[in-house]
């Protein structure tokens, strides 16, 4: 009998019998909140145990009239992440990755191919070890110190993850060995070399569409001593 056929005999995967990571008791998240006086946690369902995890909650809200309404969210839970922008103040350049998204590819997107900053899941490890980790992964790039930019809840209507946002000095004349991606998970990244401006160009036009790139290109406009543009200055290079 499979694991599968045992959990739907004698339980259920991921709250009393382990699912395929051994995880259980995946039903407990959230039943102790009290933080809000005014939400009263009632249920909490696994409705998907697969890698990341997918749970329905029923909870009672107490609204401004002060009257009591029972309502039920979706939350997807996939842990939180960290992502980070390479620029080089010097040539005006910043280093992203391109990659295939099936998600926005079928909702929409010509290719699914994105251009976007180099990021990836915490699991387990700080915030910062964890984006030096992606760096080096994703784009070739071991990453010194580097700058806390802001933490964000990128998608608050289903999305659990919160994800911290960072900045790092890169040299663009240094040229980049390894990255790719982990080949074992499907990865196929490859590096891209940009124009601040054009990047910041191609923001508007739509062809660089990813929330946080978007995000750590602004903060970057807005916060980072670039120098002058060179009149000179080439678009998006691969490196």
């Amino acid at each position: 009998m499979s694991s599968h056929e045992h959990a739907l005999t004698h339980g259920h995967l991921g709250v009393d019998v382990p699912d395929s990571r051994g995880r259980t008791g995946l039903d407990q998240a959230g039943r102790e909140l009290t933080r809000n006086p005014n939400v009263e946690i009632e249920n909490v369902e696994v409705t998907s145990d697969g890698w990341h995890v997918l749970r329905r909650t029923t909870f009672r809200y107490r609204g401004r009239d002060g009257e009591w309404a029972t309502q039920q969210r979706e939350t997807y839970d996939r842990g939180n992440g960290a992502t980070i922008l390479l620029y080089d103040l010097e040539s005006r350049k910043v280093l992203l990755g391109r990659q295939f998204r099936y998600p926005v590819y079928v909702n929409g997107h010509p290719d699914g191919m994105l251009l976007e900053t180099a990021a990836g899941l915490l699991d387990g490890d700080s915030p910062e070890d964890a984006i030096r980790r992606e760096a080096e992964e994703e784009l070739g790039v071991v990453v010194g110190e580097v700058t806390p930019v802001f933490e964000l809840f990128m998608s608050p209507g289903s999305v659990t993850e919160s994800i911290h946002f960072f900045a790092a000095p890169w040299s663009a004349g240094t040229p980049v060995t390894g990255g790719g991606g982990v080949e074992e998970e499907g990865e196929e990244i490859e590096s891209v070399a940009l124009d601040f401006d054009e990047a910041l160009r191609m923001v508007a036009s739509g062809e660089i569409q990813d929330a946080k790139t978007v995000l750590l290109l602004h903060w970057a406009a807005l916060n980072l001593a670039w120098p002058a543009a060179n009149a000179d200055a080439q678009g998006g290079a691969h490196v």
